[in-house]
Formats: C-alpha cells, sequence, structure tokens
C-alpha cells in the first residue's frame, strides 16, 4: 500500500504513467478504427522468421533467442473499452514472447510476454524496431505502443521504425501475473489511514503491509517474487530484440523505463543502437533521497497549481498562492477523523484525497479536474478527486483493480534496499513531510514499515543503488523537465552524465515530454533516433505544445 507522506510512498516516484492514458482522450473521439474485427487468438497468425541477428544467445538460451512470433489480433489482451479501441487499430498486431522466469535455470519455469507492433509505414526506409515502455513499474507498453502509434502517426519515427511495445513480466497481458491483493482487500487498504504515528496506528498501518507480502507470496508464487525485478526484464528485452531480428536495440523508456534503460545498458552495452531515457530515475541516488526529492517535486508541482488557481475565479485554494498549502490541510485534513461515505458507499478517505491530487499533478492538462474536486471538497463532497484516485489505482467502475499496483509493489521490494528499521523509517517519513508539506497530515510522521519490510526471505534484492559501468554503450539521448513532479529534473543531468549521454532540457511542469506535442522536444528526439544526432550543447525546449 501506499501514501503520500507515509513510509512506503514510492509510487510516485516510479509514474504509474496514468497520464500516458491521457495523451490521447482528446484525440479518441477523432479516430475512426477500422478493422476492428472480432478478436482471434493472437497465435492464429503464420509465425513470422525474424531477420538472423549477429549478437550471440548467452550461454543455455538459444531456444529463447532463436523462438519465432506467431502475430494476430490484440483485441484479446484488451480488458478496457478504451484498450479494445486502441488495440483495434489497423496494423496493430500482437504475439507472446516465452522467456525463463529465472535466467539461471533457463530449462525451468516460462513466462510469457505479451508484445505489441505496428510496421514502419515505409518499409524501404525502415531502420529496425523502436521498444518503449512507459515506467510504473506496472504499467502496460502494449498501451503505451497503441497510443504513441495515433500520436506519431505520419511522423518520420513511424515511418521507419516498427512500434514494438511489451508488457514486462507479471504485468499486464504477460503471465504469470503479479497478483497480491483482492479488489476488496485494495478498497479497505485505501480506507484505512496508514499515517496515524501512534503505536496502534504503526501496528495497524504494518498490518496492512504485511498482508500485501504475504498475499504477494501466496497468489503469486516466490519463484515468479525472486525474478520480478529490473535485472530480468532487461533480460527479456534482448531476447526479444533478437527476436525482431534487430541487431541492435533501438528504445525509449519513459519514467522508471530509465531504469529499464539504464540497467540494459549495463548487461547489454554493445547491443544499443539508440536509446531516448525521459524523465531519468538516478540509479545512484539512495531510495531514501530519491522519496524526498520526489516530495520536493510534488511541492513545486502543487505550488505552480495553486499560482495559476489564483488566477481564476473561485479557487478554492484562495487568492494568495503563499496560502495555499494551509488552505490544502484546512480541505483535506478533516478526512482524517471523518471520511465521507460516497453515494455508491464507497468511503473517500484523506489518502484517497492525497492520492487525487497527486494524480492530477502529473500533467497541467488535469489541473482542471483538480480545481473541480478541491472545489468540491469544500461543499463536503469527494467524487471527483475519487474519480482521480481511482485513476492512478488503476480502478475499474465495477470495482476490479488491474495488477499494476501489485507489480508496483513486487518490482520495487526486489530492486531497491529494504528498509526495515523503524528509525530509519521514521527519518525518511519526516523529511519527506518536510519537503511536500501539503501533504503532512499534521500529526507528525510514522515510523511504520512498508511492505518490503515484510517480503519473503526467497525473493532477495536483486538491484540497488550504484553509478552504471556501461563501457561501449552508444552515447544514449536522456529528456528531462524542469518542473516535472515526479522525477526531478537533476536526476536527468545525473544521468546522462552517468552513461556519457547528451540532455535535452524542457521547461516545463509536467511529467515527461517526448512524443506528446512539444514540436521542439520531438524534432530533437526524431533526429536523434533516425540520424543518431545527439542533442545540442545546453539544448533547450521551452514550447508548450
Amino acid at each position: 500500500m501506499s501514501r503520500p507522506g507515509s513510509t512506503t510512498d514510492r509510487r510516485p516516484l516510479r509514474s504509474r504513467r496514468r497520464v500516458v492514458l491521457r495523451w490521447v482522450v482528446a484525440l479518441a473521439t477523432l479516430v475512426t478504427l477500422a478493422g476492428c474485427a472480432d478478436a482471434v487468438p493472437a497465435a492464429t497468425a503464420p509465425p513470422t522468421a525474424p531477420a538472423p541477428s549477429s549478437a550471440a544467445a548467452p550461454g543455455g538460451l538459444d531456444r529463447f533467442y532463436s523462438q519465432q512470433l506467431s502475430w494476430g489480433s490484440c483485441l484479446p489482451f484488451a480488458t478496457t473499452d478504451d484498450q479494445r479501441q486502441f488495440y483495434g487499430q489497423p496494423g496493430f498486431e500482437c504475439s507472446k514472447l516465452e522467456v525463463p522466469i529465472d535466467y539461471a535455470n533457463p530449462t525451468g519455469r516460462t513466462a510469457q510476454i505479451a508484445v505489441s507492433r505496428l510496421k514502419a509505414t515505409d518499409p524501404n526506409q525502415r531502420i529496425g524496431s523502436l521498444l518503449v515502455n512507459p515506467g510504473g513499474p506496472g504499467a502496460s507498453g502494449i498501451e503505451i505502443a497503441s497510443q504513441l502509434a495515433i500520436l506519431t502517426r505520419g511522423e518520420e519515427v513511424a515511418r521507419r521504425f516498427d512500434l514494438v511495445g511489451f508488457d514486462p513480466r507479471g504485468i499486464g497481458a504477460s503471465t504469470p501475473t503479479i497478483r497480491c491483493l483482492t479488489p476488496a482487500e485494495q478498497d479497505a487498504q485505501r480506507a484505512t489511514d496508514i499515517l496515524d504515528p501512534s503505536p496502534a496506528g504503526v501496528q495497524r498501518a504494518e498490518g496492512l503491509a504485511r498482508q500485501t507480502a504475504d498475499g504477494c507470496a501466496q497468489k503469486t508464487g516466490v519463484d515468479m517474487l525472486a525474478n520480478a525485478g529490473t535485472r530480468d526484464v532487461a533480460k527479456d528485452m534482448d531476447v526479444l530484440r533478437a527476436v525482431l531480428g534487430d541487431e541492435k536495440l533501438n528504445y525509449l523508456g519513459f519514467s522508471y523505463g530509465t531504469r529499464i534503460g539504464s540497467t540494459y545498458a549495463e548487461q547489454f552495452p554493445r547491443n544499443v543502437r539508440a536509446m531516448v531515457l525521459d524523465g531519468a530515475l538516478d540509479p545512484d541516488q539512495d531510495p531514501t533521497d530519491e522519496v524526498v526529492n520526489q516530495g520536493r517535486g510534488f511541492q513545486g508541482a502543487f505550488e505552480a497549481f495553486a499560482k495559476d488557481c489564483s488566477t481564476k475565479p473561485g479557487c478554492p485554494l484562495g487568492a494568495d498562492p503563499a496560502q495555499a498549502t494551509t488552505r490544502f490541510q484546512e480541505l483535506t485534513r478533516p478526512l482524517l477523523a471523518a471520511p465521507q461515505k460516497l453515494p455508491d458507499g464507497r468511503t473517500f478517505s484523506y489518502g484517497d484525497a492525497q492520492q487525487g491530487t497527486i494524480q492530477a499533478l502529473y500533467a497541467t492538462s488535469l489541473w482542471p479536474d483538480l480545481r473541480q474536486g478541491l472545489t468540491e471538497l469544500t461543499q463536503g463532497r469527494g467524487q471527483t478527486l475519487m474519480g482521480l484516485a481511482d485513476q492512478y489505482y488503476d480502478r475499474a467502475p465495477d470495482g476490479t483493480y488491474s495488477p499494476q499496483q501489485d507489480a508496483f509493489t513486487a518490482v520495487r521490494c526486489v530492486d531497491d534496499p529494504r528498509v526495515t528499521d523503524p528509525a530509519q523509517a521514521l527519518d525518511r517519513a519526516t523529511r519527506y513531510n518536510e519537503a511536500a508539506p501539503f501533504l503532512d497530515s499534521g500529526r507528525g510522521a510514522s515510523a511504520a514499515l512498508d511492505s518490503c519490510a515484510f517480503w519473503p526471505p526467497q525473493a532477495p534484492v536483486t538491484g540497488g543503488p550504484h553509478v552504471p559501468q556501461a563501457p561501449g554503450l552508444a552515447p544514449p539521448l536522456v529528456v528531462s523537465t524542469t518542473g516535472d513532479p515526479a522525477t526531478p529534473y537533476q536526476a536527468g543531468v545525473d544521468l546522462a552524465k552517468a552513461l556519457n549521454g547528451s540532455l535535452l532540457t524542457k521547461v516545463g511542469d509536467q511529467h515527461t515530454a517526448t512524443f506528446q506535442g512539444f514540436g521542439c522536444v520531438d524534432a530533437i528526439v526524431t533526429r536523434y533516433l533516425v540520424d543518431g544526432t545527439p542533442a545540442p550543447p545546453n539544448a533547450r525546449c521551452a514550447d508548450t505544445g
């Protein structure tokens, strides 16, 4: 369970990329999706033999690297109406890639990685495949690929590259799927106050943390949990590169997707042709510092929102931006003692108010929704903020949840050092409250440990902070936004330096920028992907889309 200001709050840092789903909301009604035939199994199309790749398969993995994919409709992978619309685009096709769950035991159990492809529209000028990942961890690469297919339609990148999405192991349509909690348990956890710093409150919060860890072990299995991290996702990505017939990888990763990119670069530095990392995580940063810096980023985004709101009639935070944090606290803190009962019978909690606000701060396009939600809160209503929180947690109208939050927990618990010392947990929560005072409950920080502290010992940590070492790597392009609330600008600066890449600075307050309507950014990224041209020295884009 994650909650801003709590000792378990890392989720926004790994940006679930719910904003990605907003990129095309305005376009959805303009898109005519022809050829949406009834769903057929992805394996019905004849297999396509990949072109030979000169990069040899690592020892014992030949059967995975030499497999052939059978392409078919993507509709069997869709679970929502939006996905059914986007996945039914003409030419958008899907398959499953087989990989070992444990690369140290390639003859053991296997996983099936869901993969999508939209072929380059100019085959004579085709460069290769462009793999994309939207972040999370827990977000669907097939989903973002289906949206990028619309956003890049007719552009040079769509003419020159096959656009390839993949759901990382345990996520989305890939199987086995990471599951930890039932929908009822997730609803109950959201309704529970986990920020109470009293001994009873800490015990209650840690009880929920144990429930999540135990649920992951029982519903997913410790063998999958032990190999759910970024280390193994990067290995899967190299298998996919080879099976697609690409000698070198072309990759576009957003947010947590930059962690996948830097991890791949370390493992397979000479297999990279081009790599765009947008919304970077600094792989060398201490996880607690990461949390604190993220809190500072959300505070900055909140203050930017408050300044904009103060220019609008009836701003629920008032006309003085300097008082916005205090006003927000006055609006939300009463929910600690008196959560709202909504008309549908659900409980709107203090945590939901915070999480709904966090969701809206990912992109300026969501600021009107946040204004409306806070205005409703002044009237004793929480429906809009609850809706934003549901988007963040990926809760469907029927009450079910996607596995994104479960996957987020599982991946971070094997990717990062675990906090098992209450004193360290208290320090982390205290520093977070100081960095993001608008999210401070006013009761002091809690020393409660999060789910990773109770993780099964059979699933040890497989990552940790370090400076990437990738000799022979083709220089990547790192895109970093000055006011990014979830992945602070400096992390991009540091990652570009660590990987000897070029840096493109985007001026703005949104989370990530590539192929989101910013012409200056897209022009530089396109030239890099097509020609290998790095960003010019001190490159800076200030366009607003």
